[in-house]
């Protein structure tokens, strides 16, 4: 039996949220049939923060100021790279980011729809249970916030 190599692998994304009319609306993008959040991987010499929000404004295409970390996932995959299989040991940074401008229309290509959705439905529409995990405690932070206030 052969080893399959593993790599490590770090990614961010986040939570872009907006008040609207006293409702909390958050940035999903659609990639195939799946709902999910903006992320992807981070460059050499780049924090996770300025990933996160880079990757947002080029996958939901809205600018954001990053207000905290929420948390970071970690999960185990396996990929073919070069036609042979990896196993990938990865980390994902997900913040809670505040938007500031910009149009959820101008997303990159990699992404089919970019959309704002109400916070509640977005749980609901989310492919992956992390990602509704982490959309949870965004909401627990927004309201917390607001409550601060």
């Amino acid at each position: 039996m052969t080893k399959i190599p593993t790599k490590l692998q770090i990614s961010a994304g986040g939570v872009a949220f907006r008040k609207q009319n006293k409702r909390i609306e958050v940035a999903l993008i659609s990639v195939g049939i799946r709902w999910q959040l903006p992320k992807g991987i981070v460059d050499r010499g780049e924090s996770t923060e300025d990933a996160a929000m880079r990757e947002v404004r080029e996958e939901a295409g809205i600018d954001t100021q990053a207000i905290k970390l929420i948390d970071k996932v970690e999960y185990w995959y396996v990929s073919n790279e070069r036609g042979n299989r990896v196993r990938y040991h990865k980390f994902v940074y997900f913040y809670l980011l505040r938007y500031k401008s910009g149009n959820v229309e101008d997303h990159d290509d990699e992404v089919d729809e970019a959309r704002w959705t109400e916070i509640d439905e977005a749980i609901g529409k989310l492919a992956f249970d992390n990602e509704k995990i982490i959309v949870e405690w965004a909401k627990e932070m927004i309201n917390t916030e607001a409550s601060e206030r």
